[in-house]
């Protein structure tokens, strides 16, 4: 929580200033008290109290100014609230090795199945754009709404060589830029004093099946988003036994493949189709996203669908004074009620007693006269 005027915060010194007040009249009435003969008269005069009674109204009202007081400092607290203007930036991994069979029927078709559930789902205002990368990034569709458009170019998807991460993150950047004037374009020089104090409301999010073989290193293209205040979400998506490579002709750009390792991984391709978890992480971490791992077509499904409730909160702050000030009036209200509520009359002393001269004269009046 934080506070809009901080120094108002001075009106917090009226409770110990009451205090000291009662604390001195309280004083000064012991100096002019009156010597009595007899307790009873005074017991008899005054209603009695227990001592929760006497301290529970002054300890809500003392609470009930103090929340007042705070309530004139204009508290504001950082709350997560939706975004009408979301939009999502799908980078998926097109690598030969999306060919492996380890997710039935391969991994691409899985994960255009998952994109496609995706897609359909989403908000009908949230803005969404795809990106396919290998060892380049292109934008295949930007930013829009057109669902059917998506869903077109999520079935044209085609493996190439190479798996390039971190131009799929620059990329996307430049996509984003194109629309929103808030975020620069990658290469250019950022002034600070430009810079949004929170997020944007535009995400992208990465899904890849291995490590970055060419081009930058994703945790520096990281960087250019989180300096820029857009997050990146990390999908890891296989699992850690690839299964043969078999991708259908129309999976494939230029022709069929089937069997062998990730072609970007050239002479050693075994480290190049593991997921580097690590880098991932650490993508997500510097840019305030988060890495998923997704291990097959179910998990996936769930990660892409769940990214929305998450993707679409972003951080704002909120002037909670109105809360204060009908917490700290109810505080006032219930403690004076309570103390003239049990510092009422007492019924039984307020109501006189009936006459015994009346009751004695009724029976008088009813006993027969003298013959």
């Amino acid at each position: 929580m934080s506070l809009t005027w901080p120094w108002a915060l001075v009106a917090l010194l009226v409770v110990p200033v009451l205090l000291a007040a009662r604390w001195w009249f309280d004083r000064r009435r012991k100096r002019t008290a009156l010597t009595v003969s007899s307790l009873a008269l005074i017991r008899a005069a005054v209603p009695g109290r227990t001592a929760w009674r006497r301290r529970v109204p002054v300890a809500l009202f003392l609470a009930g100014l103090l929340t007042l007081a705070v309530s004139v400092a204009r508290p504001q607290a950082t709350v997560a609230v939706p975004r009408a203007d979301t939009s999502i930036l799908l980078a998926v991994d097109v690598s030969g090795s999306m060919c492996s069979t380890d997710v039935k029927p391969n991994r691409l078709a899985a994960a255009g199945e998952a994109a496609r559930e995706f897609i359909q789902r989403s908000d009908g205002g949230t803005r969404i754009g795809l990106i396919a990368f290998s060892g380049t990034a292109a934008v295949l569709v930007a930013p829009t709404t057109d669902k059917d458009q998506l869903i077109d170019a999520v079935g044209d998807l085609k493996t190439a060589l190479g798996t390039a991460i971190g131009q799929a993150i620059l990329t996307s950047i430049d996509a984003i830029a194109e629309y929103n004037p808030h975020v620069a374009q990658t290469g250019v020089e950022l002034i600070s004093a430009v810079v949004p104090a929170e997020f944007e409301p535009d995400t992208i999010v990465v899904l890849t099946d291995g490590s970055n073989t060419t081009g930058v290193d994703p945790v520096l293209a990281a960087q250019e988003a989180a300096a820029r205040h857009i997050r990146v979400f990390t999908i890891g998506f296989g699992t850690t036994a690839p299964g043969p490579m078999v991708c259908t002709a129309g999976q494939v750009n230029g022709g069929s493949f089937s069997g062998g390792p990730d072609p970007g991984a050239a002479s050693a391709p075994g480290p190049f189709m593991e997921i580097d978890e690590k880098a991932l992480t650490q993508v997500a971490a510097a840019t305030g996203g988060r890495y998923f791992r997704a291990e097959d077509a179910g998990r996936l499904h769930d990660v892409l669908t769940g990214l929305p409730r998450e993707i679409g909160l972003h951080e704002q702050r909120t002037e909670t004074t109105v809360w204060f000030l009908l917490a700290g009036t109810l505080l006032v209200v219930t403690g004076v009620t309570l103390a003239l509520w049990w510092n009422r009359p007492s019924r039984s002393r307020s109501q006189p007693r009936p006459s015994p001269a009346r009751s004695d004269a009724g029976t008088r009046g009813s006993s027969p006269g003298p013959s």
